[in-house]
């Protein structure tokens, strides 16, 4: 991994994308980018707008002087302000390094309990082919000890795998293969069996530690959740599943209950045969 992008508005919430960002950089000795979005208003004062450019650099500054000892040595700390739409922003900036990933806080506004899930943080993972690690609560901001790993029947189901192996190496972590359906049938639960199959050998020679465990319930992300949680798990691997309807991508069902309800940071894969032709690459520095 080369770069990790961080999405920073200077809140609360947003200091725990930027706080887990750090533990992985440590484990694989990347950088981290900080990416502040300037929003384009018309009729702004050229004054006031360079007025704000200002505090937002001293801000970034003092953050440099708080989190940098706590990296690595070897990985960098940098911030890069932008102006425009935040989450078109971020995924460009992220698109502008061949091997990125995106950390972000779900900062949701919705003030419902049961919906955690902004609607930057949902953009975000909606407009990336890069992988996104979403994270809501501060109690599982640290290292990666347990990962669920969720196999269904879809046939991009198994493409997390690579990335899952390659986490749970950089932390010495324990990977979870959890089969979930919502059907006990004969079908699925060999279809199941035989997708978890190459998956164990794929770990036996990647050389990760792994348990199997078959779940079945009316709500798989709910059997999940609760799975994870009663493991202590501290990252849930999922495939984003996205489909395209009017000319627009939008998350299928299981990956937005699930990135809206999980207190446990989520990875969101999106499917290699999916391609965003809308975003361009304008990022760098």
């Amino acid at each position: 991994m080369e770069r990790i992008i961080v999405p920073i508005d200077f809140s609360e919430e947003s200091m725990k994308g930027l706080e887990l960002a750090i533990i992985y950089a440590n484990k694989f000795f990347c950088d981290i980018q900080m990416v502040h979005v300037q929003s384009k208003k018309h009729g702004r004062l050229q004054i006031h707008f360079e007025n704000q450019y200002n505090s937002i650099v001293e801000n970034f500054e003092e953050l440099i002087t708080e989190y940098k000892p706590k990296l690595n040595s070897v990985s960098r700390l940098t911030y890069i302000i932008k102006n425009g739409s935040v989450h078109e922003e971020v995924v460009n900036q992220a698109n502008a390094f061949d091997d990125s990933m995106i950390i972000c806080s779900t900062n949701g506004t919705s003030g419902l309990s049961d919906y955690i899930l902004g609607s930057n943080a949902y953009r975000i993972i909606q407009s990336t082919t890069k992988p996104v690690i979403s994270v809501y609560s501060d109690k599982y901001i640290g290292d990666v000890k347990r990962i669920v790993l969720p196999l269904d029947i879809t046939k991009e189901t198994r493409e997390k795998v690579p990335l899952v192996a390659t986490i749970a190496k950089a932390f010495g972590a324990e990977v979870h293969i959890v089969k979930v359906a919502s059907s006990d049938s004969e079908g699925i639960k060999n279809k199941l069996e035989i997708y978890a199959a190459t998956v164990r050998k794929y770990f036996d020679q990647e050389g990760v530690n792994y348990q199997t465990s078959y779940l079945i319930g009316d709500n798989i992300t709910d059997i999940t959740i609760e799975y994870a949680k009663t493991i202590d798990a501290d990252l849930i691997a999922i495939m984003t599943e996205q489909t395209t309807a009017f000319s627009n991508l939008i998350l299928g069902s299981y990956a937005y209950q699930m990135l809206n309800t999980s207190p446990i940071p989520v990875l969101s894969v999106t499917p290699k045969n999916l391609y965003l032709a809308s975003y361009k690459v304008t990022g760098g520095n």
